[in-house]
């Protein structure tokens, strides 16, 4: 999810960003993993699942590393600026201070860099100021690094609105149109409808579902023209209505298995269903892009990277057990792309609020964030062809940007709702550049500029523990290798049909 979580000038504990951290990762790809896991079968989910956790930490502390970096950056920057200032008041004239001064004393343009660093506080890599990966890829990147960095992030986040705008309309399709058509508690019973199936009256299941779409798009889509801000009451909401869904299904699945009734027969691998597991795995461990929001207002950081192990292994644990009790309480072809469907059955649950609780769940959180993605994806299309010193016309700015923001994601969500792929594409490639690649690079432009500007014998506090050279090629090499996987798996899968 992109977009800030709090604004700069708020500050909380450690533990209080853990939750945040926690919230922010566990979204929506987590819905669709336990339809992966039972496509690729249990131990390669099992082992795979670990793997990318493994990696998306070691990103997070590439990310970490050169937020300190770029503070002290700017820190110094600005120590610069207030010296080159002194520097010029002294030199109209010679003041009392100066005269007291030690004949031993350093100007600054003659002081060593790395003597500052010595001398001044400690704290240069503290992490104060909130900078986001976009100022700190102007910092450390060249030109073409800059453009490819943006380039990126405006794939995924075009990728997260096509997923948000597919997922309202398929979960109020599957939960109306069983209401209408008289058999509402068959949705997750296993049957499976065509899209050409009616849904009420002359009105098929596709219509039904596009019409829901026109009508999510006019309601949302508004926002994208306005400046939107994600409040404090919104986050407490969709997080308590999360965590509410979530424990409600791992419960009634843990119920429906303890007494005999569980369905699922999962196999151990399934090496077809390796790239989609690939792409909703990257996708939901994905935060590298709104760390510098979540880290930054926390007031100790001190062990800021052991909370942070702490997190994904929470995280890790959790989709797991959400992932096991799914594919051995369900049979695989009964798992919908939205694992919440499964509970509108009223073999699973004959509580009617319930049920039309969980069908419904993803329509309330994915709507409360589907309008800041989107002005997320506006503000960065502005940055990315912004001139120094040059505005847009109003047209551009009002009509334009939020246009090309909106258009694209509602075609592809009016052409398929197939939310699996839809995921899987979004995290295997745009996802991909963002969690992989993205860090590692930063993690070394930021090394050498830090080296650079405060010499070699300095110690950035939040360096990674990944700090080896290997660790960052090791980072690029698998990320190459993943562009190169998926698109030969997609390329074969296509050639065989």
């Amino acid at each position: 999810m992109a977009g800030g979580i709090t604004d700069t000038g708020e500050l909380y504990s450690p533990y209080i960003g853990l939750v945040y951290m926690f919230n922010l990762i566990v979204g929506t790809g987590a819905l669709t993993m336990p339809k992966a896991f039972a496509t690729a079968g249990w131990l390669v989910s099992l082992i795979l699942l670990m793997f990318l956790g493994f990696m998306s930490y070691m990103t997070t502390t590439f990310v970490v590393e050169a937020m300190a970096a770029a503070n002290a950056q700017l820190r110094w920057k600005r120590m610069e600026k207030h010296k080159d200032d002194e520097d010029e008041d002294s030199s109209s004239g010679v003041s009392d201070s100066d005269v007291l001064l030690p004949d031993g004393y350093e100007r600054a343009e003659t002081r060593p860099i790395l003597s500052v660093q010595r001398r001044g506080s400690p704290n240069i890599f503290e992490i104060t100021e909130r900078v986001e990966m976009g100022q700190m890829a102007s910092m450390f990147f060249n030109k073409v690094g800059v453009n490819l960095f943006y380039f990126c992030i405006i794939v995924y986040l075009y990728g997260d609105l096509a997923i948000y705008a597919a997922a309202v309309p398929v979960s109020l399709m599957q939960v109306t149109c069983s209401v209408t058509g008289n058999h509402s508690c068959s949705v997750g019973d296993g049957t499976k409808y065509n899209d050409t199936d009616k849904c009420w009256g002359p009105i098929r299941r596709i219509d039904a579902y596009r019409l829901y779409l026109a009508a999510f798009t006019l309601l949302l889509g508004p926002f994208t023209f306005f400046n939107v801000q994600k409040t404090k009451y919104l986050q407490i909401m969709t997080s308590l209505m999360r965590w509410i869904a979530f424990i409600l299904m791992i419960i009634l699945a843990l119920t429906r298995i303890s007494r005999g009734q569980a369905e699922g027969h999962p196999s151990m691998a399934q090496l077809s269903g390796i790239r989609n597991l690939f792409g909703v795995c990257v996708y939901s461990f994905m935060c590298q892009h709104s760390l510098p929001s979540l880290i930054t207002p926390i007031s100790k950081k001190k062990h800021v990277n052991k909370l942070v192990l702490l997190d994904y292994i929470l995280i890790l644990a959790f989709y797991s057990l959400l992932s096991f009790t799914a594919i051995y309480c369900f049979r695989n072809d009964t798992l919908m792309d939205m694992y919440t469907l499964n509970f509108t059955n009223c073999e699973i649950i004959n509580v009617a609020f319930i049920r039309y609780f969980l069908g419904l769940f993803p329509v309330f959180t994915i709507s409360t964030n589907f309008p800041i993605i989107a002005v997320t994806l506006r503000n960065n299309w502005k940055t990315l062809f912004h001139r120094e010193g040059g505005t847009y016309p109003w047209v551009v700015d009002r009509i334009v940007f939020p246009a090309i923001t909106l258009i694209p994601p509602v075609l592809v969500a009016f052409c398929t709702h197939d939310l699996e792929s839809l995921v899987g594409i979004t995290g295997a490639y745009a996802g991909n550049g963002i969690q992989y690649l993205i860090p590692a690079f930063l993690a070394y432009c930021s090394r050498k500029d830090t080296q650079l500007v405060f010499g070699s014998g300095t110690v950035n506090k939040h360096l990674s523990p990944f700090r080896h050279t290997f660790w960052i090629v090791f980072v690029l090499i698998w990320g190459f290798s993943c562009f190169v996987f998926v698109t030969a798996n997609i390329v074969l899968s296509e050639s065989k049909l």
